[in-house]
């Protein structure tokens, strides 16, 4: 198979175009390596992926690219069988201080990455957010405990399905514009009959991931615990996501793939069996690390949600998958990767 990964320098592609690497496809790697520029900010080495998978797999082809060039995009897919598009603006704070950046990436970069897969009638796989379903989220009834909020309301026990409303709400840019690719991605396999995926991602960590205060919130705690650097809680810190472990997440798409399906909507997360507070992550965090972060709280931000928690009902059935890995062990792997590399920080 050969399997076309955008945004393959970043977190997620890199472990998606790896994964595939190992498996002996025929990879090529899609990046403009510009996550430090849009994001206005930078922890570690914006080139370490870029580099890992050049030093690492031979079968990996690098092309330093942009998503928005509907010509760049175009050649680069030519003859792929398979395209797995993580390539994005992924800030709700950027999208908010720029709009047309965030949309020219998610919204015109994904149509263009959407005609390419129909040229070449190439399955897809899209990363897709929580985010799609706005401040309707925030209407759900949260009772308070000690370290988190829950939902009060048992319809959700065990998360937020892929029914729930993506309507008459706010979303922030980032939102708007990463559901109006969603929908898009959904439309071509109705339209065009192409195999087509949607993953809406909640909290994805693990190693290779260089978090922000803005995107990557559990790996920023870990860095920013282990380099004493201020980590500043938005809210109260009781603030709950069910969070899965890269090589879930990876796994999830290729059952896709090599599945029967021709098209789906996935709700990915870790479920309701894999949550943590912010709070409950610092604890989490001193015991791994011996370390007291340098913690200080200040007001909620635009369009935060309180708690969401993905139901993967949907994904455990059609797919035959079950996240493997535990929080407190794939914070643990973490955390460890991040101590190994500390130069990077």
């Amino acid at each position: 198979m050969k399997v076309l990964v955008t945004g393959g320098a970043g977190f997620v592609g890199s472990h998606v175009a790896e994964y595939y690497a190992k498996n002996g496809s025929e990879v090529v790697v899609f990046d403009n390596l510009s996550r430090v520029e849009i994001l206005g900010k930078s922890v570690g080495d914006p080139l370490y992926n870029w580099n890992y998978l050049k030093n690492n797999y031979g079968n990996v082809e690098l092309v330093k690219g942009d998503i928005r060039s509907f010509e760049e995009v175009k050649a680069v897919s030519k003859d792929v069988d398979a395209i797995v598009h993580t390539a994005a603006q992924v800030a709700v704070t950027t999208s908010l201080s720029d709009p047309r950046t965030d949309f020219e990436i998610n919204a015109l970069g994904t149509f263009n990455v959407l005609e390419a897969a129909r040229l070449n009638d190439a399955a897809l796989v899209f990363c897709s957010t929580n985010k799609v379903y706005g401040e309707n989220v925030n209407k759900i009834p949260i009772i308070e405990k000690e370290t988190r909020y829950e939902y009060a309301d048992p319809r959700y026990k065990n998360g937020i399905p892929e029914t729930f409303p993506i309507d008459l709400t706010g979303h922030s840019p980032y939102g708007c514009s990463k559901l109006a690719a969603d929908i898009y991605v959904q439309d071509y396999a109705h339209t065009y009959g192409l195999k087509t995926a949607v993953f809406r991602m909640s909290c994805i960590y693990g190693e290779r991931q260089f978090g922000v205060e803005d995107q990557g919130w559990l790996s920023w705690f870990i860095i920013a615990t282990l380099t004493d650097k201020p980590i500043t809680i938005y809210g109260d810190g009781k603030q709950v996501r069910d969070v899965l472990y890269i090589s879930d997440l990876v796994e999830a798409f290729d059952k896709f793939l090599n599945s029967n399906l021709k098209h789906e909507v996935f709700n990915i997360g870790g479920g309701p069996e894999n949550t943590l507070s912010l709070l409950e992550l610092l604890n989490v965090l001193e015991e791994l690390t011996h370390k007291h972060p340098n913690l200080s709280f200040s007001d909620w931000r635009q369009a935060d949600q309180k708690v969401y928690i993905s139901n993967i009902d949907k994904a455990k059935r059609l797919l035959n998958w079950n996240p493997k890995v535990a929080p407190k062990e794939g914070v643990s792997k973490l955390v460890n990767w991040t101590i190994q590399n500390l130069r990077l920080f």
